[in-house]
């Protein structure tokens, strides 16, 4: 088990720096892309900034509580852009043109070759700015020693089950000619999930809790770290992550058995 982590390690230190060679050969482009995410990090607290102008709280949240919020979840949202967000775009042209043909017939899980081959490495160097906004709001919201060292499990946990659903998602491109309002749609459940759950009512808010547990990326971990009560949304999260697991493993099963080559 160890030797076959330790392979699957090396192949992914190797997709990371073909990815790095790539990406840096065009300079122009890779400063854009970082200068695109310190523009959206900044307007992103700066509209929240302003909407306190005007108002005390957001439902139970204060300022610093729901800026807290938000920068665990553009933490999210910066992990996501670093290690997988290309990838999904990249299965698409894959399944279009028939690539995906030799991903398929490499000696490597799958799931693993699709989705984790691509690394944003301009998404790296906004990492520390992304880090130190979630640490200062985390000294403001008066996080305990106990709620720094589960921060970092919670982050992983909550990128795990927003990747588990779009990669069910992105399951349903074998079935498409092609991808790209997947890939859309899959954006707009990001936006879902940028918002606390309490924004959302009645039914609307159970269906994303529960059938399509979107809400719980940010909010199951934040409302566990200000308020230990809400352990019920932390363990409701890890249930929807194994029970999506599953999910994944079996419609992907499918997904490889429908898939028909656009190559031959």
């Amino acid at each position: 088990m160890l030797k076959k982590l330790s392979h699957y390690w090396d192949v992914y230190k190797k997709f990371v720096s073909t990815s790095v060679s790539v990406e840096t050969s065009f300079r122009t482009s890779f400063i854009l892309l970082i200068f695109m995410d310190f523009f959206f990090f900044f307007s992103s607290i700066g509209s929240v900034s302003f909407i306190f102008d005007h108002v005390v709280n957001i439902g139970p949240w204060e300022k610093n509580q729901l800026l807290f919020f938000l920068t665990f979840m553009l933490m999210i949202d910066n992990l996501h852009m670093m290690i997988f967000s290309q990838s999904f775009w990249e299965f698409s042209f894959h399944i279009k043109t028939g690539q995906l043909d030799y991903v398929i017939l490499k000696p490597m899980n799958t799931i693993f070759s699709v989705f984790f081959r691509h690394f944003r490495a301009s998404s790296l160097f906004n990492t520390p700015l992304f880090l130190g906004y979630l640490i200062y709001y985390g000294i403001q919201v008066n996080l305990t020693a106990f709620d720094w060292v589960m921060l970092p499990f919670l982050i992983v946990l909550s990128l795990a089950l927003l990747v588990v659903i779009e990669f069910i998602l992105s399951t349903s491109m074998f079935w498409l000619t092609d991808g790209m309002g997947i890939n859309f749609l899959r954006m707009q459940m990001q936006q879902l999930a940028r918002w606390p759950n309490f924004i959302y009512q009645g039914l609307i808010r159970k269906v994303l809790t529960v059938v399509l547990p979107i809400l719980l990326v940010g909010s199951g971990p934040v409302h566990f770290l200000l308020d230990k009560n809400a352990w019920q949304l932390l363990a409701t999260m890890v249930v929807a992550l194994v029970i999506l697991t599953f999910v994944l493993l079996a419609t992907w099963k499918v997904g490889l058995r429908r898939y028909d080559s656009a190559s031959s």
